[in-house]
């Protein structure tokens, strides 16, 4: 099975139990080869609550890839800022299907660090 399938069939299990509602909604992360996602769902209206992605003009860098630690640190932090701003304080953790290391632990750790409780 290759990587990209174990993702998927972990991120399925994830799902069963994570849910996203008003009062919690769920963080989501996602990862390709250049660039990070993470978005704030709030899954009982199927609504982007916020969202922040390397592909912002004010956080594409110069390099071929935006994939890493130190691009996952402004994107916690910003996704914090955001939600923060729409008076979500507290949501659940939807790693995605990845390991919880590297550029995961960067983003969630900077998410907690300014104000996100998870």
């Amino acid at each position: 099975m290759a990587n990209i399938d174990r993702i998927k069939v972990r991120h399925k299990r994830i799902r069963k139990r994570v849910v996203g509602t008003p009062e919690r909604p769920r963080l989501a992360i996602h990862f390709s080869g250049q660039h990070i996602y993470a978005q704030v769902i709030d899954d009982a209206a199927g609504k982007t609550i916020a969202a922040a992605s390397t592909i912002e003009p004010a956080l594409k860098g110069e390099r071929r890839t935006n994939a890493n630690v130190e691009s996952a640190e402004k994107i916690g932090t910003l996704l914090a800022e955001r939600s923060l701003q729409k008076n979500i304080k507290a949501v659940v953790f939807d790693r995605g299907g990845f390991s919880y290391h590297g550029k995961l632990k960067a983003l969630a750790d900077a998410a907690r660090a300014a104000g996100l409780e998870f």
